[in-house]
């Protein structure tokens, strides 16, 4: 701990989902957090949720106002005088008109504004984490690939002209590739003075934040959710068949940012498939039964796997398994739900 005190780590994008998690690992870690988020009410939220890590020192937890991630020299301020930084924040759209000016282009220069920034006016920045995906490792256009296992070493092959005229779930995969790319390149021509790290999670399941509300639920969260509230009638297809505790996520961040090796990491407890979380739900919360679909109403079928074996041997992590993950992901739902939240 007291090696780490005044070590003062800038955390973009603090109020997300798993950056509530990479923040909650932080302070336990030691380490002092600048967060970034979008405004004074965001920040007083994220405060007040964290206070009871703190004591006595609040003050090891402050704030970065940065309303737009992809705005030009969006984090010049923020980078100032930090000794690391964990990039979690990514540019938002809600409905998108326009792949290119919506996603695809916001999600580089939600990357790009941030490392420029950390080699202009952080040199003494010595190791940069980023959040990127799975998404940029899978190749959406093979699909469920029975027989084949990503490794780190695999990139999404999807290029910037396909992208721009993709459907939406695909435009997304290849916005967190060419951002994570973007990353990469800047690191090899540019050669600043600190190393990099890149997270690359498939879906990220578990326990919600206290500030959660069933009105405002993340994405992963809402798709264990609507297969517990009785509007899924079938399990359905899993689109992306791999998962990730996001306690596992958030502590494979701060362990790479303590990791002095420039490198990426496929983050993932294994594969799943939504008849696992629906057989998962009906066994730890008895009294939604009646609302989780049948799990043999989908079938089970063969795909892809996934290899952590580079994040467990370099970082030390012992991947948490899908019924932990699902079931407390579950029963922090039905909290939400007892509570009215």
């Amino acid at each position: 701990m007291s090696e780490k005190a005044g070590h003062l780590i800038l955390l973009t994008g603090a109020s997300g989902f798993v950056a509530a998690h990479v923040l909650k690992s932080l302070l336990r870690h030691g380490y002092d957090v600048r967060g970034t988020v979008r405004s004074e009410a965001t920040a007083d939220r994220v405060r007040k949720t964290h206070s009871h890590l703190l004591g006595d020192k609040q003050s090891r937890l402050t704030f970065a106002i940065v309303p737009d991630v992809a705005s030009p020299g969006a984090f010049n301020d923020a980078v100032k005088d930090v000794n690391g930084v964990i990039h979690t924040a990514s540019p938002f759209a809600v409905e998108v008109e326009d792949n290119e000016r919506d996603l695809l282009s916001p999600a580089i220069k939600g990357t790009t504004e941030l490392i420029q920034a950390v080699h202009s006016y952080a040199p003494q920045v010595q190791r940069v984490v980023i959040t990127s995906s799975f998404a940029s490792i899978l190749d959406t256009s093979l699909g469920d690939r029975p027989g084949y296992t990503y490794t780190e070493a695999d990139w999404n092959p999807i290029t910037y002209d396909q992208a721009k005229t993709a459907d939406g779930p695909t435009a997304y995969c290849a916005s967190k590739n060419f951002a994570e790319r973007a990353a990469w390149d800047f690191v090899n021509d540019k050669k600043p003075n600190f190393t990099l790290a890149t997270i690359c999670p498939p879906m990220v399941y578990g326990p919600l934040g206290d500030d959660a509300s069933l009105a405002h639920l993340n994405t992963s969260s809402a798709d264990i959710y609507r297969l517990m509230d009785g509007s899924a009638k079938e399990p359905g297809h899993t689109g992306f068949p791999a998962y990730a505790d996001v306690r596992d996520t958030a502590e494979a961040h701060v362990k790479a940012y303590e990791h002095p090796k420039s490198n990426r990491y496929l983050i993932t407890g294994g594969n799943f498939q939504y008849r696992d979380v629906c057989k998962i739900i009906k066994r730890v919360l008895p009294a939604y039964a009646s609302k989780v679909p049948d799990p043999e109403a989908t079938p089970e079928v063969e795909t892809f796997k996934v290899d952590n074996s580079h994040a467990r041997r370099e970082l030390g992590i012992d991947f948490i398994p899908l019924e932990q993950t699902i079931g407390d992901a579950a029963r922090s739902l039905a909290g939400l739900e007892e509570r009215g939240a």
